[in-house]
């Protein structure tokens, strides 16, 4: 048809999405989001419901990937800024925007209070789940410590 547009199919959708995370305080938190299409996609993250302004956060940045890095989770009794439900969102202006999932970031304390020890983020390459790290004082085998690894994914 002549002068008429024609409208191409272009994929879009999320190749990576965040999942329920467990975060310790004062250690980073990373929520993965990642999205695929031939056009490059703006990528926007929201929590509890509200975007977040990551221009003027000290502590939260965009990575090139669309994901979420909390460089130090805050966490206190009367304090708990980093704690909610995330979810990204992704653009392309001719296209449209899609949202992903929503993922739940639960802090733990770190300071004892998990049953048998303390938890503490452990940067492991196992594709791109977060790790922790259980540490389970006092105990020991002989002369050597004995440590407890629990793996989230």
């Amino acid at each position: 048809m002549e002068g008429s547009a024609v409208r191409h199919f272009t994929p879009f959708w999320f190749s990576v999405e965040p999942v329920d995370t467990l975060a310790v305080r004062g250690a980073p938190a990373l929520l993965n989001c990642s999205a695929h299409s031939d056009t490059p996609a703006r990528v926007d993250w929201k929590k509890d419901g509200t975007f977040l302004n990551l221009a003027s956060d000290d502590r939260r940045q965009l990575l090139p990937d669309g994901s979420l890095l909390i460089t130090s989770v805050v966490h206190s009794k009367h304090n708990k800024p980093d704690e909610g439900v995330y979810q990204c969102e992704a653009s392309i202006e001719s296209l449209g925007t899609i949202s992903s999932r929503t993922a739940r970031l639960t802090v733990a304390d770190g300071d004892g209070g998990s049953p048998g020890g303390w938890l503490r983020a452990v940067p492991l390459a196992i594709g791109r789940a977060p790790a922790l790290h259980l540490c389970t004082p006092a105990s020991v085998e002989g002369s050597h410590a004995v440590e407890r690894w629990l793996f989230s994914h």
